[in-house]
């Protein structure tokens, strides 16, 4: 997962994770148990990792509470109101902004710097600059995604290429060699129009620059944005993509093996899945590769992803939650973590000595995390995401122009960000609210 759930509004069900969470930070007499919440499948798995962290920590216990991602967001929001926050929690790397300007993680700098376990030159730079605001750091990278191309090699073969393409121009192309190989039922690759990630890379890939006058305005009708969007809307426009979202999409992993379409942008996730639901006629007849690229810069960048893992502000624990902090960093406990869940490891170490590097599907990867660009980092980001999103499916439906719906998103992200304007314009910063 990728850390970009969007926020959702409170609802009336909230007092049950309250009154979860106040149970589970009673502690028990027989020594120091760490509250730790982790979000979806990690949150089960975590578990089998645990026994050997309590053995080489007498006193120590681990208590962990798993929620699900569609939840997780408002349930930390939530716990925050309610000071009943764990001591330590999987945060996804886009979150980050928001919860430190609530002051509710610590900086970690202090203990990076003691640490012999957790090395910063260990983990991807753009990934664990994910994790640093104003030049302080405030979580730990625990697994990394980014999205890349997945692509079916027999079609791609079949249109006349031997490798994936790594330009732009390469790229249009091969997929009009598939769409025209695929005929009127079917199209070249998907683009789900609920996911701003599409679009947002292919402009960043540009140079883009999302935000503007420190993170003041927005930027999207900036002429590198304009051209990432205009190349973007342009495979709708020749048929090379559906106008429909990922949900309508009868079955994604039943229309990739059938040809209905030979691409998508997506992340390491979908290497499980696709191992597990692809038929056997089609299970080898699939390959990942990094972005193409604008022009000659192979690889094109993405954007990064993942979670980390971070301590609350009031922790009562805070030593011991650093303690597991460490144990779930060391390359062994990284790498079983890989083996249990799918998730690819944070630490370059891991990597290479459990020969990922040399992996059919997760090579691709290793490549593409050496080129990722940040997004803005700041607490409103999932808000102009939902904003990004409506646009772009605006646009794709030819209900607005490119430029008018570039012009419509600027106004509306203007709006996001005029709290922002506010406080910088006193000197204060944004984190102080």
């Amino acid at each position: 997962m990728s850390g970009t759930m969007r926020p959702m509004r409170a609802r009336s069900w909230w007092w049950p994770w309250v009154l979860s969470a106040l149970l589970g930070c009673v502690h028990d007499s027989g020594g120091t148990v760490v509250e730790l919440w982790a979000m979806g499948r990690e949150g089960d798995i975590v578990v089998d990792l645990l026994p050997e962290f309590e053995r080489r920590t007498p006193g120590v216990r681990v208590r962990v509470q798993q929620i699900p991602w569609s939840a997780a967001h408002e349930k930390l929001l939530t716990a925050y109101v309610g000071n009943t926050m764990p001591d330590l929690f999987q945060v996804g790397n886009t979150w980050i902004p928001e919860f430190v300007a609530l002051g509710a993680i610590q900086p970690l700098d202090s203990r990076i710097a003691g640490s012999s376990t957790v090395r910063s030159d260990d983990y991807f730079p753009g990934i664990l600059d994910t994790n640093v605001i104003d030049g302080r750091t405030f979580g730990i990278p625990w697994y990394v995604d980014t999205r890349l191309l997945f692509y079916r090699t027999d079609l791609l073969r079949r249109a006349g290429m031997a490798q994936p393409p790594t330009t732009w121009t390469a790229w249009v192309d091969v997929l009009t060699r598939i769409k025209t190989a695929a005929g009127p039922r079917a199209y070249a690759i998907l683009l789900p129009l609920n996911e701003w990630q599409p679009p947002v890379i292919l402009a960043l890939q540009r140079g883009a620059a999302l935000l503007r006058d420190d993170d003041r305005y927005g930027n999207f009708r900036s002429r590198e944005f304009l051209e990432a969007f205009e190349f973007y809307l342009g495979l709708f426009q020749r048929d090379l993509a559906p106008r429909s979202g990922e949900s309508q999409v009868g079955n994604l992993y039943q229309d990739f093996a059938s040809g209905y379409f030979s691409q998508c942008i997506t992340g390491p996730w979908n290497i499980g899945e696709l191992a597990r639901r692809l038929p056997a006629n089609v299970a080898d007849s699939w390959g990942t590769a990094p972005l193409p690229a604008p022009h000659g810069d192979y690889p094109g960048a993405s954007v990064a992803g993942g979670a980390s893992l971070a301590i609350f502000h009031g922790a009562r624990h805070a030593d011991a939650a650093w303690q597991l902090i460490e144990y779930l960093s060391e390359p062994a406990q990284q790498i079983a973590f890989y083996r249990l869940s799918g998730d690819l490891p944070a630490r370059k170490t891991a990597w290479v000595e459990a020969r990922l590097t040399e992996d059919q599907y997760a090579a691709a990867f290793w490549i593409q995390l050496q080129r990722l660009r940040a997004i803005p980092k700041i607490p409103e980001w999932e808000r102009i995401a939902d904003k990004i999103t409506h646009y772009v499916e605006a646009a794709v439906r030819a209900d607005l122009t490119a430029e008018a719906a570039l012009t419509a998103l600027d106004m509306d992200v203007d709006a996001i960000l005029e709290k922002r304007r506010w406080m910088l314009q006193r000197g204060r910063a944004p984190s102080d609210s």
